[in-house]
């Protein structure tokens, strides 16, 4: 019978458990950079021919109530939507977007000012066809169930500042500051700043494609459950899930529920105290570890995910207004499913 005693110390084992796994079972493939450019150069072709067709389908699915009044806009919400996704795949601002939409044979009907560019963030009805884009992606895959990886990241507000290293010093400096209130005070000011959006994705590790994503400028804690939203409205059950240590919580156990795998590493603090699912995990972790830990290792897809859409659609957010901030970030989850519609 597993007691809590028994528990402590295979925690206490578990570091070296996990070095041994690393130095023994763990596979460093080197990546074939001419493969794998083209295999993207081929995803995103099929990306950029299903674009509009896609644009077409979400919005057929909004109906609105015509307005007679008011100066009629200079571009329609299909239109904004292709330029922002085009924005941000070429990575431009949204001056520079303006300026240079002559040469995209997409927009050569369009005239309008980098200012139009900004305010489609806010259009509520742009919003919602970027929402349904992704959506219906997940549903033309075909995905119902699925075995998720999940991470977060964040996307830089300033040029100054790039997430990784903040993150790590921002680590540091709340080691070092010691007490309880000293480590809320220094989280306190730097949250005032607002260096960072963050995002969370929830991937299928079958298809790559991301089934849930979320944005919010709180936490990532906040986008982790926007993305459970976005799942939930895609249709996707999760057979197994595996996410960082930062969730492994009991809270998350009963998110997902005793029909989903938990492939989670238990906090230092951890206890056996909780739900059946949650004991049932850490069963399986200590009588299988290294099976447990090579589905556990699968989540390094996420990391490789999200340095991919940095690659293809950048690392920095150019809006300021947070309803702006929270639809760019979106646009970044919507490319990584289309550049992934057509496979690998």
């Amino acid at each position: 019978m597993l007691t809590n005693k028994h528990f402590t110390q295979f925690k206490q084992e578990l570091p070296a458990i996990i070095d041994i796994y690393k130095k023994e079972f763990s596979e460093q493939k080197p990546t074939d950079w001419k493969t794998y450019e083209k295999q993207w150069a081929n995803r995103l072709r099929t990306a950029l021919k299903e674009l509009k067709t896609v644009i077409d389908q979400a919005k057929k699915t909004i109906n609105i109530k015509p307005k007679h009044f008011g100066r009629p806009p200079k571009a329609k919400a299909k239109t904004k939507v292709l330029i922002l996704l085009a924005k941000d795949l070429v990575q431009l601002s949204g001056r520079k977007m303006a300026n240079l939409l002559p040469l995209f044979s997409l927009f050569d009907d369009v005239d309008i000012c980098y200012k139009t560019i900004e305010r489609a963030y806010s259009n509520p009805l742009v919003k919602m066809i970027i929402h349904n884009m992704f959506i219906i992606l997940v549903k033309r895959k075909g995905i119902s169930q699925a075995d998720l990886t999940g991470d977060g990241t964040g996307y830089s507000l300033t040029i100054t500042k790039h997430y990784r290293s903040v993150r790590e010093k921002a680590g540091d400096a709340i080691k070092v500051a010691g007490s309880k209130s000293a480590r809320a005070k220094l989280q306190t000011k730097q949250d005032k700043r607002r260096l960072f959006t963050y995002a969370f994705a929830l991937m299928d590790l079958k298809s790559h494609m991301y089934v849930g994503y979320g944005a919010s400028l709180r936490s990532e804690k906040a986008a982790f459950e926007a993305a459970l939203d976005v799942m939930g409205e895609c249709g996707v059950d999760a057979k197994s899930v595996r996410l960082d240590q930062y969730y492994a919580t009991q809270s998350t156990a009963a998110v997902f529920g005793a029909d989903t795998a938990l492939y989670l590493i238990p906090k230092r603090n951890a206890t056996i105290r909780g739900s059946y699912v949650w004991k049932d995990m850490i069963t399986d972790l200590i009588s299988y570890p290294f099976l447990f830990l090579r589905e556990y290792f699968r989540r390094e897809l996420s990391e490789s995910g999200f340095s991919a859409d940095k690659r293809c659609c950048g690392w920095k957010i150019w809006q300021r207004r947070e309803e702006r901030i929270q639809t760019a970030t979106m646009c970044k989850g919507l490319w990584h499913n289309l550049l992934w519609l057509g496979g690998s």
